[in-house]
């Protein structure tokens, strides 16, 4: 992402006449999307203007003075238009957008968006119920539109979605307090990276958004117990209780990168293990899933290492034809380059940073966890680095892209360490790869009870995080 420009700071002046949603303990609240009649917004306008109260809210992008201050734009043109009284984003996707490392030219895969950043204050949420927007489409086709409200440190996202026929519009609305089924809040409201707005599943769309307010009142925020934030990546050299954009001098004139940690005790002259991480497939679903595809959202090893005591590395799949990271899939050449730099980083930490070669673990999420078997035991050589792996949501054999049973069975062998953690896994759906694996491995099956597909389990206290941690420390004291 690259810096912008902060000009003047939004006030937030927060209504109390919208009616909030009230979120049970225990269920997933589905995003606020209120339908309107294709000229109810327009018309709405007209009368606040007439009243001249239309000026009164301020709005959540007031602090940008031109569309140039938009971030992480991908796959469509901005532009703001602030003639009428009231600004609007209009935004255009003109031809298929795919993720990166996406092979299959689908409209129905296809994914553009575009970011609003805060302003050098940031946006003061915390007593904030709701964002909301406007958004209507001006073009030809159907097309899904979705709010997202995006939050930092290791927190999710929420977000507001509503697929619109063409001179449709609606007011999508993202619950600050929503959680997960279990009730652990899925963002802080205080730590709000951006506001995305995101156009899906179509290969060209044109939509107008309007009114972004912030919405409804809430008690102040409260942190729940023991969770652990997980720093943001920076650009930078490594550095202790630092997470930093790494690229290996052969990926000095390319988009190839991990994103690297150094514990808090970090010193040259001492070995650390080392925690390798692989995340998620890209997909984004206001009601199901908030995964970027990129190693900058790995939270899984900061989480059962506390930061301490660990070096941890959040690893990309690679697409080594374009020289950028796969997204989505195992990247290039059916992920034969994603294991090769694996290995190269794995050497250059333990060359560098004092990484321990004895305690060398994999872990990851959905995806990622896939990875541990498909990636991780791919060959002989690679399979041999590893002491132990944590998979959680999904494991080697999981058919998805090249992953198979049979090809998992063959895999399995290869794993030359002690132990294997399957966090919210079914043991039963990968019998077949236990019984192949050496018998002197041992296998912990955990339900996390989070009941969403997401790593927010990873960073609190709940008991299988507990359990995790304190497995984790006894692996890292057991001779190799």
């Amino acid at each position: 992402m690259k810096p912008f420009t902060k000009t003047t700071a939004a006030v937030l002046a927060i209504s109390a006449t919208l009616t909030s949603a009230i979120i049970a303990m225990g269920e997933t609240k589905t995003p606020e999307v209120n339908l309107l009649p294709s000229s109810s917004i327009e018309n709405k306008k007209a009368d606040e203007l007439e009243q001249g109260v239309a000026s009164k809210q301020a709005e959540l992008w007031d602090h940008l003075v031109s569309a140039s201050e938009l971030v992480d734009v991908r796959g469509l043109s901005a532009q703001f238009d602030d003639s009428g009284g009231r600004r609007i984003l209009k935004l255009k996707v003109p031809r298929l957008n795919l993720a990166l490392g996406e092979t299959v030219r689908d409209p129905r895969r296809g994914i553009a968006w575009v970011a609003i950043p805060p302003s050098s204050e940031g946006w003061n949420l915390k007593q904030v119920r709701d964002i909301q927007a406007n958004v209507k489409n001006t073009g030809s086709k159907p097309a899904e539109t979705t709010l997202w409200v995006v939050s930092s440190h290791g927190w999710a996202a929420v977000g507001g979605s509503a697929k619109l026929e063409p001179n449709q519009a609606a007011t999508l609305s993202c619950d600050l307090r929503e959680t997960y089924p279990d009730g652990t809040p899925k963002i802080d409201p205080g730590r709000i990276k951006e506001i995305r707005i995101m156009i899906q599943r179509i290969d060209s769309a044109s939509v107008e958004v309007s009114g972004l307010v912030a919405t409804g009142t809430a008690d102040e925020w409260v942190r729940p117990a023991g969770r652990i934030d997980v720093p943001d990546m920076v650009e930078g050299k490594p550095a202790p209780s630092r997470r930093v954009r790494y690229q290996l001098c052969s990926d000095a004139d390319n988009g190839i990168y991990c994103a690297l940690y150094l514990p808090a005790d970090w010193k040259p002259a001492k070995r650390y293990p080392v925690i390798a991480e692989y995340p998620g497939n890209i997909f984004y679903s206001a009601t199901q899933c908030w995964s970027t595809g990129r190693p900058e959202q790995c939270a899984m090893g900061y989480g059962f290492s506390s930061g301490t005591n660990a070096i941890w590395v959040s690893l990309p799949f690679v697409d080594r034809s374009r020289g950028e990271i796969a997204e989505a899939g195992f990247g290039s050449n059916a992920g034969e380059e994603t294991t090769s730099y694996a290995m190269d980083v794995v050497e250059d930490i333990c060359t560098n940073w004092g990484g321990d070669r004895n305690n060398l673990f994999l872990c990851g999420f959905s995806r990622g966890a896939i990875a541990c078997g498909y990636i991780g035991l791919r060959n002989d050589k690679i399979a041999r680095l590893w002491k132990g792996f944590v998979a959680c949501q999904h494991y080697d054999g999981s058919r998805w892209y090249q992953s198979n049973i049979e090809g998992a069975v063959e895999r399995a062998p290869r794993f030359d360490g002690k132990a294997i953690f399957q966090v919210d896994n079914k043991q039963e759906k990968y019998q077949p790869v236990v019984d192949a694996t050496d018998p002197s491995v041992e296998w912990t099956w955990s339900r996390s009870g989070l009941g969403y597909h997401a790593t927010a389990m990873f960073l609190d206290d709940r008991p299988s995080m507990k359990q995790l941690r304190q497995w984790f420390r006894d692996l890292v004291e057991a001779p190799r």
